[in-house]
C-alpha cells in the first residue's frame, strides 16, 4: 500500500527562462509582458524589436534564451513555440540621495526586477487530405 502516483493532467511541453537582473520597475515591464502573451515566439520578438521602450531589449534576450533552452535541452520545434506566460516581480530597490536646497536630500529609487518567460509548444492537429 504505497502512495499513489500523481498523474500530470497538464502534460504540456513547457520551457522556462528567468532573467534576474533587469534594471527597470515592474510598473514599466508589465504592459510589455502582457502584450506578448499568447503570441508565437517569432512574432513576439519582432514586436519587441520595433518597440521604442529601452527595456524591450532585455525581454527579447530572455525570450531568445528560452527558445535556445527549448531547442538544445528538449529538442522542441522552434516554429511551434508560443509565449504561454510572461510575468515579472520585484527584486531589490537601490536607494540613492540627491542634495537639495537648504541642506535637504531627496531620495532617488532605482528598482530592479525579475522577468520570467514560459514558452509552450503547440501541437499541430493536421488531418490528411483536408486543409484547415
Amino acid at each position: 500500500m504505497g502512495k499513489k502516483k500523481k498523474i500530470d493532467k497538464n502534460n504540456e511541453k513547457t520551457v522556462k527562462s528567468i532573467n534576474n537582473g533587469v534594471r527597470s520597475s515592474v510598473r514599466k515591464l508589465n504592459p510589455i509582458l502582457k502584450s506578448i502573451v499568447g503570441k508565437k515566439v517569432d512574432v513576439a520578438i519582432r514586436d519587441l524589436q520595433f518597440s521604442e521602450k529601452r527595456i524591450t531589449r532585455d525581454v527579447r534576450k530572455t525570450i531568445s534564451s528560452a527558445v535556445a533552452n527549448a531547442e538544445n535541452n528538449f529538442q522542441y520545434d522552434i516554429d511551434n513555440l508560443f509565449v504561454k506566460e510572461a510575468y515579472c516581480g520585484k527584486k531589490i530597490v537601490m536607494k540613492r540621495f540627491r542634495p537639495r536646497a537648504k541642506g535637504r536630500a531627496a531620495p532617488i529609487i532605482k528598482p530592479w526586477s525579475t522577468v520570467t518567460i514560459i514558452l509552450s509548444e503547440t501541437k499541430k492537429l493536421e488531418k490528411h487530405g483536408t486543409k484547415s
